[in-house]
């Protein structure tokens, strides 16, 4: 593959222009110009409600079309309908549990993890008020991956859906989905990946994982402050029932997913992160659009962030005080560069507040994966610390990280 073009990539950004160093990417992303160009494109266009025959709405209508259409893209969903459009992956997960809930039975099983971020295990823990019972399936102690004889165990013929990320946003490690689909399947029931951790760094194929219902923050991938949920169609449209106006028929997919309409201008922007990965690929020698381009562009991307999570992981691994939290190489197989740790017996809040203000970007805490990081009893006492890159960072960048860990020592 050939090496990243760094001048390339660094221009399409403009809030990397301010000196900061962001290494707090698994919290947001910064946004491509090509997706702010979008946002602006619209708000000074034709910013008007859509549904009207006349041409401004009309127009305004094809760009959030468009939008919608690049999120399919991004996922390989199979039509722009399977894609539901909301602000946030949490908002999504609930008005998802919401939906579905209602053609379910009580003593019908959900499965969740102690693993995930909340937002893929609270909407369904809160379907026990309606009758739904929660299996909890738990990472053994010690372990970046969870067991697949556990998740067998926890099946039954009353299971409607099991509820897990594509990567955790602690250990960073890349969980076997298509594996997991297959056994969920076999089982009769349904899978919903939280893949707001993996999207950044890898291309999502919701077709060749066979998931049935995947959702990813787009802040997080290079765009506006939005999310996309992706549903098989017949599900979408026969499972899921209507939480919009009673007057929306359970037909009208994803419109019956969506009350109140999803943000317009920033669904509009998401057509600037397609833009942003097909230059890119063009940039590094691809020129091709569309997929083609989001899957060559995510391949160069990842082995530059391999080399980064090593010289992070390979400072890390040397020193005797620090524990790794996830896979401790950077095999881009089986993790992306969300790398957490701790020093052992120290307070986490105070090392990252030390690190702060040499502009450096990094994190501490549990990052809402709270049941998680509780069940690790780590001897922090504040959760971990985390260091986030994504390919728009540089090896100079991680240098002066790992030059600060060394002067808190």
């Amino acid at each position: 593959m050939p090496s990243i073009n760094m001048e390339f990539v660094r221009n399409c950004f403009p809030g990397l222009k301010n000196g900061t160093v962001f290494l707090d990417n698994a919290g947001g992303s910064q946004v491509a110009q090509q997706s702010i160009d979008h946002i602006v494109g619209f708000l000074s266009g034709e910013s008007v409600q859509l549904g009207a025959s006349y041409a401004a709405s009309q127009k305004a209508g094809a760009a959030v079309a468009d939008g919608r259409a690049a999120l399919a893209t991004l996922m390989n969903a199979a039509r722009p309908e399977e894609v539901v459009m909301g602000a946030t992956a949490t908002q999504l997960l609930d008005q998802l549990a919401r939906a579905l809930v209602q053609g379910w039975k009580e003593g019908d099983e959900v499965i969740v993890t102690n693993f995930d971020h909340e937002a893929n295990i609270g909407p369904w823990r809160q379907l026990e008020a309606r009758g739904i019972n929660i299996r909890e399936w738990k990472m053994p102690a010690g372990s970046d991956l969870p067991d697949m004889d556990d998740l067998r165990a926890l099946l039954s013929d009353r299971t409607r859906m099991v509820a897990l990320t594509h990567t955790s946003n602690i250990f960073g490690t890349i969980m076997p989905i298509r594996e997991i689909a297959d056994i969920v399947h076999d089982a009769g029931a349904k899978i919903c990946v939280d893949g707001v951790a993996y999207a950044p760094h890898r291309a999502i194929d919701v077709q060749a994982l066979d998931v049935d219902y995947y959702v990813f923050s787009v802040y997080k991938v290079y765009g506006p402050h939005h999310a996309a949920l992706y549903g098989r169609y017949d599900l979408l449209r026969h499972d899921a029932r209507n939480i919009n106006h009673y007057f929306y028929g359970e037909d009208k997919v994803p419109n019956k997913l969506e009350p109140g309409n999803p943000n317009y201008e920033l669904a509009a922007g998401c057509r600037g992160v397609v833009e942003y990965l097909e230059k890119f690929a063009g940039a590094h020698g691809v020129n091709t659009t569309a997929r083609a381009a989001v899957e060559a562009a995510f391949d160069v991307m990842a082995d530059h962030e391999a080399v980064l999570a090593e010289r992070l992981l390979s400072y890390l691994r040397a020193r005797a005080d620090i524990t790794i939290l996830g896979q401790e190489g950077a095999g881009r197989a089986v993790r992306v560069p969300t790398i957490s740790f701790i020093v052992n017996g120290n307070s986490s809040a105070a090392l990252v507040r030390k690190v702060d203000p040499s502009g450096i970007g990094i994190r501490f805490g549990d990052f809402h994966s709270k049941r998680l990081v509780e069940s690790m009893n780590l001897s922090s006492g504040d959760g971990v610390i985390r260091a986030s890159a994504v390919h728009y960072n540089t090896v100079e960048e991680i240098d002066r990280l790992i030059d600060q860990l060394e002067r808190q020592r």
